[in-house]
């Protein structure tokens, strides 16, 4: 029985593996965005996130634990130097896997992983959107407690405008309604006699 073995093994043995998926974290800390499969891309980011998480420590062990996993010194410095700046406010999630369709040849499923923080357009969408937060914040309650206050108030002060408004109305209707109704009961006179 295989009860949790959830492991990914990619068709290679486990020193082949390791070699590819380091190669293919330095092509994608060094590119920002590089084009695979998908069931190598979700090896990847298993494999990738974690060295990023490690490079916001910025200590002598950390660099060498990644340097270990990558063996590529410019890599190393790339990561700690500029990506590191980058998601230090991010709590995980650094990659992203968008597919791109099938391969010609052999109709393997293809996509592309990047690095997060470095697609300017979705940066510029996010941006946007980053402003509202389902969050409640302070400011808010406060504007919120705030809020039914002043709309009582308005309430308050629109309500006797709204009374003398229906008063005024209200002898418009019965008088637009008084010919209706005659006119009704002279309608059903004629239809009787």
């Amino acid at each position: 029985m295989r009860h949790n073995k959830k492991f990914n093994h990619l068709s290679r043995t486990a020193s082949h593996r390791h070699a590819m998926l380091a190669n293919m974290s330095v092509s994608l800390i060094m590119h920002k965005r590089i084009t695979t499969t998908v069931a190598k891309a979700k090896a990847l980011k298993k494999y990738v996130e974690p060295l990023i998480t490690r490079s916001k420590d910025d200590s002598t062990n950390s660099r060498r634990v990644v340097f270990s996993y990558l063996q590529n010194k410019p890599a190393v410095v790339e990561l700690f130097k500029n990506i590191s700046a980058k998601v230090a406010n991010r709590p995980g999630g650094y990659t992203r896997i968008i597919k791109t369709g099938l391969r010609q040849d052999d109709a393997a499923s293809m996509c592309f992983i990047e690095l997060v923080d470095y697609d300017e357009n979705m940066i510029k969408e996010t941006a946007k959107k980053a402003t509202r937060t389902r969050r409640s914040r302070k400011k808010s309650a406060a504007a919120a407690a705030e809020a039914p206050a002043a709309a009582a108030e308005a309430q308050a002060t629109e309500a006797p405008a709204e009374t003398a408004t229906a008063a005024a109305e209200a002898p418009q209707t019965e008088a637009a309604e008084a010919p209706k109704a005659d006119a009704a009961e002279k309608a059903e006179d004629k239809a009787e006699a």
